[in-house]
């Protein structure tokens, strides 16, 4: 007998979307892992009907598409004129976001509003926007109408780690200085006051709620896995030269030419040999950092690659170098455990909350000279032993499976809404 699903859920995915990367499809992941948990209708954004269309849901019945374009259109293209650069200024644009972003809100009440005051839906959880600088105007309105409304997982604004300013100009990120402001928002406090469960995707984003609310707090890692793509295992040739992968955007933040800086001496020496994964401004100048350290015979840049090219590289690889010094979420990583390559990453923020020294190797945060040195000791320590690559391999794919998976997440906060719905019905 098939069991019952769970609550009957309205979820807000304004940008959910399978075909797309980054936020929208964490979106659409997540969202679609819910609907196997629970009772789920997802209301988003016009732009996504397509799509949904494409991947077999049906309009009417599993979503709605709701048209913000009259305001968010010309937003976007404002926040396109600001941000300087493209792939660039990612606080402006949130920033533009968080002022269109309440006119979706406005229309998901329009649509929604008489079917959540007559209690046809057991919750109402907001899962993007992700930022926890948008605030929900319409939480109010669920919360008193007698509906739980849950938030997030929200995440971002990592401090940029000190000593990495000439980073943070190149990208663009002059808002930054400033983000702070959007705590003064006095919609913000009213929509936490009407939020029943707060999802915070890192620790980081979790220690900006105010103490008020943090009883409403838990900590759930906004990114994870799909098992069906990536579905390889490592073998974990210990013979050397051992192998290690980057993947991510060729950007100064993503630390490649820290890692190429560490790794060269052993590139050179025949011990490692790297796979760079991903473009970006800084391709030209890697090349001719590698070539001028001589360790171009042991780099392949690869480019931009499908999602199945991607795990044929990485799975090729003992570890995964990841020396990123501002990731919010860490989604490679957690895509390199399940592969079973062990992940090498700067231990700050998002990768330094999903690896541990049992199932990779976090490297201390420090400015740019301690984060080249400390990488190229680790680096020369595996080449010297690495025997113990296999038992990190094993313990971070069995973690990944176990607890990184979209449905293993999909799981966890369908708990939580039964946990919440009981405590509801027993005050």
């Amino acid at each position: 007998m098939t069991p019952p699903l769970g609550p009957t859920v309205l979820l807000i995915a304004e940008a959910a979307n399978p075909e797309w990367v980054s936020v929208p499809l964490v979106g659409w992941s997540l969202a679609s892992a819910l609907r196997r948990h629970a009772d789920v209708h997802i209301v988003t954004q016009q732009r996504n009907r397509e799509a949904f269309l494409r991947a077999g849901l049906v309009e009417g019945r599993d979503f709605t598409a709701l048209d913000s374009e009259a305001i968010a259109a010309p937003m976007y293209r404002l926040a396109s004129i600001l941000r300087m650069g493209k792939g660039k200024g990612w606080t402006m644009t949130t920033a533009i976001s968080a002022l269109s972003y309440p006119y979706f809100e406005r229309l998901v009440w329009q649509h929604f509003g008489a079917d959540i005051r007559a209690r046809r839906f057991d919750l109402v959880h907001r899962i993007t926007p992700l930022s926890p600088t948008v605030v929900s105007p319409i939480a109010g309105k669920i919360a008193a109408a007698g509906v739980p409304f849950v938030l997030g997982p929200l995440n971002g604004g990592v401090p940029w780690p000190k000593g990495f300013d000439a980073e943070r100009r190149q990208e663009r990120e002059w808002l930054s200085y400033v983000r702070g402001v959007y705590k003064l928002n006095p919609l913000r406090g009213r929509s936490l006051r009407s939020t029943a469960l707060i999802l915070a995707g890192s620790r980081h984003t979790a220690s900006e709620i105010p103490q008020a609310h943090q009883d409403r707090v838990v900590w759930l890692p906004e990114n994870a896995i799909d098992p069906a793509r990536f579905n390889l295992v490592a073998d974990q040739d210990l013979t050397l030269p051992l192998r290690a992968c980057f993947v991510g955007r060729l950007v100064p933040y993503k630390g490649p030419d820290m890692l190429i800086e560490a790794a060269a001496p052993l590139i050179a020496a025949g011990q490692l040999v790297l796979d760079v994964i991903g473009d970006g401004p800084m391709m030209t100048a890697l090349r001719e950092q590698a070539a001028r350290l001589g360790a171009q015979g042991g780099i392949t840049f690869h480019g931009n690659l499908s999602h199945e090219k991607v795990q044929e590289v990485m799975v090729r690889s003992n570890l995964l170098t990841f020396p990123s010094i501002r990731e919010f979420g860490g989604g490679v990583v957690l895509e390199a455990m399940a592969l079973g390559v062990v992940p090498m990453v700067v231990d700050y923020a998002g990768p330094g909350e999903l690896v541990s020294d049992e199932t990779g190797y976090p490297i201390a945060l420090g400015e740019r000279p301690q984060i080249v040195s400390r990488f190229r000791a680790a680096l020369g320590a595996l080449v010297a032993d690495p025997s113990g690559l296999p038992g990190k391999a094993r313990a971070a794919r069995s973690q990944a499976l176990a607890d990184y998976t979209w449905d293993a997440k999909a799981a966890k906060i369908v708990a939580l809404y039964r946990r919440l719905l009981q405590d509801r019905r027993g005050s």
